[in-house]
């Protein structure tokens, strides 16, 4: 029963647009319609300030976080857990309460990745900072991260059902930030703090 519920509950948590929901809270203008038209804390920031994109970026790590965390109590099956982890953070990218339209999914699978590993959470967080830092681009310290995370994860996890997933994660996100991709190539993707 675990193996249907539990990723099908994380589906419908990860749904929530925690952007939109964020905006509407605050008498923002929709994500989906101002600057990137991205339901994330980046395009949050841009246009409604720091404090609602804290938000935003708080909940959308914790609609990664709580469906694995619960299914953790529950069952230590990886296939399970993963399972569990990958419906929240598709949940987040083709939300059925916005349209299946959403965002590219790094906070989610960030908070996906601190509940199943702390250390794997870490070090993509150190990896971001690092990328961040040294080349001030976002989308670029983004992609970098997700590239590293299969390997994180075949190293501090190694179940095949992780690895698999963390594989998945990071070619889609990796896909979804193609017009980053294309801007950082042509010089015109946005610098940190401008």
């Amino acid at each position: 029963m675990f193996a249907y519920v539990l990723p099908a509950l994380s589906y419908l948590l990860g749904s929530v647009s925690s952007a939109i929901v964020i905006a509407r809270v605050m008498g923002l203008e929709d994500p989906r319609k101002v600057g990137s038209r991205n339901p994330g804390a980046t395009n949050i920031l841009r246009y409604g300030g720091k404090t609602a994109a804290v938000l935003t970026l708080l909940g959308d790590v914790l609609k990664g976080a709580i469906p694995v965390a619960v299914a953790r109590l529950l069952t230590d099956d990886p296939p399970i857990l993963a399972a569990t982890a990958f419906a929240a953070f598709i949940g987040h990218l083709f939300p059925v309460f916005h349209g299946f339209k959403g965002g590219k999914g790094v906070a989610t699978a960030l908070g996906v990745w601190f509940a199943l590993s702390p250390w794997i959470g870490l070090l993509l967080v150190g990896t971001w900072i690092a990328m961040a830092l040294l080349f001030r681009y976002s989308s670029a310290a983004a992609l970098a991260a997700a590239a590293a995370t299969p390997f994180y994860a075949a190293w501090i996890l190694s179940a095949p059902s992780y690895v698999a997933m963390s594989v998945a994660m990071s070619l889609i996100l990796i896909a979804r930030h193609a017009k980053n991709i294309r801007n950082l190539l042509a010089g015109k993707e946005a610098r940190i703090g401008r």
